[in-house]
């Protein structure tokens, strides 16, 4: 195929109208694709699949039904977990040689609880542009549609898989100010939801949403225990995310009450402790309990 006929198939097609990619400048494109439903494409993410010089993406079979979607003829090259250190090196060459690289992951935007984190982190380390191409996020998806607190929110990515793990991770988030927002499988939701009642309490409100933007896309909305008790012993099927409301105010320690804890944790331990405890005990950021700290043990000196 000569160069000419080359430019001439970088099209995408909008219904029966073929529309032509213009040329896309050397960098790392990190483009969004929709979650489920097809239509949540964005223009600017078509005309990048179209325009690349190369394509990467987790599953070819996949990507290959959006691009048959709209047109596009470009073969998708596969780059994921399992073959990252092969097939990297090749992709970074090729942005040294002044290609375009498009990344995309099977559903949703590249990067998030997805192995394209290292090429982009390696495409940056080595000094190349990375654009990313914004559009469908599961996460967004589901904290929009849940209901629930918006004004500050924590995407979590996937619980641990033992019990006590998960157990873990959630009294190490329990006190956060925050929307929770966590990836769930379809067969360990219905466990989940019974610990996540346990240890952050059942009063708490939750959402699971199910299969975001298919055909029985599903919010139940209500609290812990009352999902508990909803999913108890159900199959369950499809991609989840599960959400979880932040805690009441007054389930939320003070900054007074933390600083008194501070100071009765570092009586009777080093101040690395005291914040890993402070941190345990509170869900708080243990560098920032650390730094408040030693904040506070500066202003006792003084005072002296």
């Amino acid at each position: 195929m000569t160069e000419d006929r080359q430019q001439a198939a970088k099209t995408y097609r909008i219904g029966n109208t073929a529309i032509p990619a213009r040329p896309l400048e050397p960098a790392l494109y990190l483009v969004a694709t929709p979650i489920g439903n097809l239509g949540d494409i964005t223009l600017r993410a078509l005309e990048t699949l179209a325009g690349a010089d190369v394509l990467a993406c987790e599953d070819t079979r996949v990507t290959r039904v959006l691009l048959d979607r709209f047109g596009i003829t470009g073969r998708p090259y596969a780059y994921h977990e399992h073959n990252a250190n092969e097939a990297g090196p090749k992709l970074l060459a090729a942005l040294e040689v002044g290609k375009s690289v498009a990344l995309v992951s099977d559903a949703g935007t590249p990067l998030v609880s997805d192995p394209g984190y290292r090429l982009g982190q390696l495409a940056i380390e080595a000094g190349y542009r990375v654009v990313p191409i914004p559009g469908a996020s599961a996460p967004l998806a589901a904290l929009v549609g849940s209901g629930l607190s918006t004004e500050t929110f924590l995407f979590a990515g996937f619980l641990p898989v033992k019990e006590k793990g998960r157990r873990d991770r959630l009294a190490e988030l329990s006190k956060i100010p925050a929307t929770l927002i966590f990836f769930e499988s379809p067969h360990r939701i219905s466990d989940t939801l019974t610990i996540a009642a346990d240890v952050l309490g059942p009063t708490r409100a939750a959402c699971v949403c199910r299969e975001l933007t298919k055909t029985f896309e599903e919010f139940r909305r209500g609290t812990l225990g009352d999902l508990a008790v909803q999913y108890k012993d159900v199959t369950v099927k499809g991609e989840i995310v599960f959400v979880v409301g932040p805690p009441d105010y007054d389930d939320v320690p003070a900054a007074v009450d933390v600083d008194i804890m501070l100071k009765e944790l570092s009586i009777a331990m080093p101040a690395t402790k005291a914040a890993a405890e402070a941190a345990r005990l509170t869900g708080l950021s243990r560098k920032d309990l650390y730094q408040r700290l030693i904040e506070l043990k500066d202003a006792e000196d003084t005072q002296k």
